[in-house]
C-alpha cells in the first residue's frame, strides 16, 4: 500500500496548508489531481484567510470544510459563504477567477479554520465549458451510519447514494467519521481508491495511517479500523482520458492552452471579482 504524507507550507499568519497531491510519487488520483490540507490553524482576533483574486481553467475546485468558514466570491458574480459540511463546487472550464477569505465577522474574533480543498480534472470534451458555480449545504448530502461508522457523500457515487453535485465523470468522495473501535468495508469498484486522515489514525491491514497521510487502496475490499476517533475522506474514481498538464492554477490537455492562459491573465482578460481590485499576478 502506497502511503504519502502531505508537504507543509506556511502561507503567512501561521495558515498551514499542507501539499498531497500532486507529488512525485503519485500525481493524480482518479479525477482528482490536486489536493490540499488546510490546517487545523487557530486565528488571533484580526487576522484570517485572505487569498486574493487567481484564475483558473480546465478543473473544478472543491472546497470541504471541518471547521470555520471560508466567504467565496468568483468572476460570475457569485458570493458563498461555505461552513463545515458543505460543498462548494466550482467548474472554471474555459476560465474563472475567484477569491476566498475569512468574513469580517468571523474575524473579529478567534476562531479556527480546519478542511479539504482540491482540484477534479475536466474530460478533454469538458475543458472549455462554460464557468459555473454550485452550492450543497450538509442538509442535501446523502448522509448513512453503517456500523457505527457516520458517512456523508460529499460528490459522485458511493455506499448506495450519489450526491446531488454536478460532476463531468465516475467520482466518489466521502468524509466519514468514527469512533474509538468502530470498522468499515470499504468495497466500492472504481479504479483508483484512496484514504485520506483528516484526525486520528486508521489501521488498513496492519499497517497505520496517520492524520496528514493519504493511503492509495488496493482493489477489492479494505477494511478501516479505527483505535480512536478519527475522521477520513475517501476519494478517487476512474482517471483522466489522457495526460494532463498543471502550471500554477491551470490544468489541461494542451501545453499551448496553458501558454494561453498564462497570456489572458497577464493581459486580465479572464475576469474579475466583483468589487475587487486586487489580484495575484503570474508568477515568474
Amino acid at each position: 500500500m502506497q502511503v504519502l504524507k502531505g508537504k507543509p507550507r506556511d502561507l503567512g499568519d501561521g495558515l498551514m496548508v499542507s501539499r498531497v497531491l500532486p507529488q512525485i510519487e503519485r500525481r493524480s488520483i482518479g479525477p482528482f489531481v490536486f489536493f490540499d490540507h488546510l490546517g487545523p490553524t487557530e486565528f488571533q482576533a484580526g487576522i484570517g484567510m485572505d487569498v486574493r483574486p487567481h484564475p483558473h481553467i480546465g478543473l473544478a475546485t472543491v472546497t470541504y470544510l471541518f471547521e470555520g468558514t471560508i466567504d467565496h466570491r468568483d468572476s460570475l458574480g457569485s458570493f458563498q459563504r461555505i461552513a463545515p459540511g458543505e460543498v462548494n463546487w466550482m467548474t472554471a472550464g474555459r476560465g474563472i477567477v475567484h477569491s476566498e477569505r475569512t468574513g469580517a465577522d468571523v474575524r473579529s474574533n478567534a476562531h479556527r479554520i480546519h478542511g479539504v480543498q482540491s482540484w477534479v480534472g475536466l474530460p478533454v470534451k469538458d475543458e472549455e465549458t462554460e464557468p459555473s458555480f454550485q452550492h450543497v449545504g450538509t442538509g442535501a448530502l446523502p448522509s448513512l451510519t453503517i456500523d457505527g461508522v457516520q458517512l456523508r457523500v460529499i460528490a459522485g457515487t458511493a455506499f448506495g447514494k450519489t450526491a446531488p453535485v454536478n460532476v463531468f465523470s465516475d467520482i466518489f468522495y466521502v468524509d466519514a467519521e468514527f469512533g474509538a473501535g468502530r470498522t468499515l468495508r470499504f468495497d466500492e469498484p472504481y479504479p483508483e481508491r484512496a484514504v485520506f486522515v483528516a484526525e486520528g489514525e486508521i489501521v488498513i491491514g496492519g499497517e497505520r495511517v496517520q492524520t496528514g497521510e493519504i493511503a492509495m487502496l488496493r482493489d477489492g475490499a479494505v477494511t478501516l479500523s479505527a483505535e480512536g476517533p478519527a475522521r477520513i475522506l475517501l476519494l478517487g474514481g476512474a482517471p483522466l482520458d489522457g495526460q494532463r498538464h498543471m502550471w500554477w492554477n491551470f490544468v489541461s490537455s494542451s501545453k499551448e492552452r496553458i501558454e494561453q492562459a498564462k497570456a489572458d491573465w497577464t493581459a486580465q482578460r479572464l475576469g474579475a471579482v466583483p468589487g475587487e481590485s486586487e489580484f495575484i499576478p503570474l508568477p515568474k
